[in-house]
């Protein structure tokens, strides 16, 4: 009983900590800014973005009736992805570089969990830090809180079949996934503004070799710092880890 105290406090203090530590003190920048993208491309990917929300939404519910003592660990999963793409670097016109953080979650719980739990940081970053917008929401949830996550968690299963360490998996998973998000989101910016000379793969072009200069090096660092909160997680809350078949049979000893 007291060992579970313990982690629970333990858990309890990283939450805090990844908040009062890492969250900004200034606004600079935002994700795709409100009003940037044409209203016809706002409305269309709030369109693709829509499905995956109502599928987490219950992947989420199922989850937490089988297992409410996960709500923690949902809730650290949250607070990460708040904190790190809440740290801007400005970058494209209209957009910005910074970590998503979604790489944990979507370890931790699956991409279909993460994209509600994407959704719900970039809304508050919206309407609290003025961190992009309501009209470009779906664009934005699009990038990092759908395809993102389920990059990182292809990632990880895909490296665990292969036999790469617990760590190593956990590195490329949320270093890939966030590299992932900005190819979208250059992507979604290529559509909505195609270059005169050379169309859309003219614009990407343009778009993902800037988001490249500031990204790449977010990227390595995002992988990095979830390797660590995961480690942190695997000595403290072994049990959680176990429920949610994020670690092996052999790793969970």
């Amino acid at each position: 009983m007291n060992g579970a105290k313990i982690k629970k406090k333990n858990l309890i203090i990283m939450y805090f900590a990844l908040l009062f530590l890492f969250i900004p003190k200034k606004a600079f920048a935002m994700h795709i800014m409100e009003g940037f993208l044409p209203i016809e491309w706002s409305l269309f990917w709030w369109g693709v973005t829509l499905p995956s929300l109502i599928i987490g939404l219950r992947s989420i519910k199922k989850r937490v009736k089988e297992h409410p003592e996960l709500k923690m660990m949902l809730g650290i999963s949250g607070a990460f992805a708040f904190v790190l793409s809440a740290l801007k670097i400005p970058s494209v016109t209209g957009s910005s570089s910074h970590p998503t953080g979604v790489g944990l979650g979507a370890v931790l719980f699956g991409p279909a969990t993460m994209s509600v739990v994407g959704f719900v940081v970039l809304l508050f970053q919206a309407l609290l830090l003025a961190h992009g917008g309501i009209t470009t929401l779906g664009a934005n949830a699009f990038s990092m809180a759908v395809v993102g996550p389920a990059i990182s968690y292809l990632i990880y299963k895909g490296t665990n079949k292969l036999g790469l360490s617990f760590s190593v998996a956990v590195f490329l998973a949320a270093a890939l996934g966030d590299l992932g998000t900005y190819v979208v989101t250059s992507f979604q910016l290529a559509l909505a503004f195609p270059s005169e000379v050379g169309g859309i793969m003219a614009s990407f072009a343009k778009f993902s070799s800037i988001f490249a200069v500031t990204q790449i090096p977010l990227a390595i660092s995002e992988g990095l710092l979830t390797v660590v909160i995961m480690n942190v997680l695997t000595k403290y809350n072994l049990q959680a880890l176990k429920l949610l078949h994020v670690l092996s049979k052999e790793e969970g000893r």
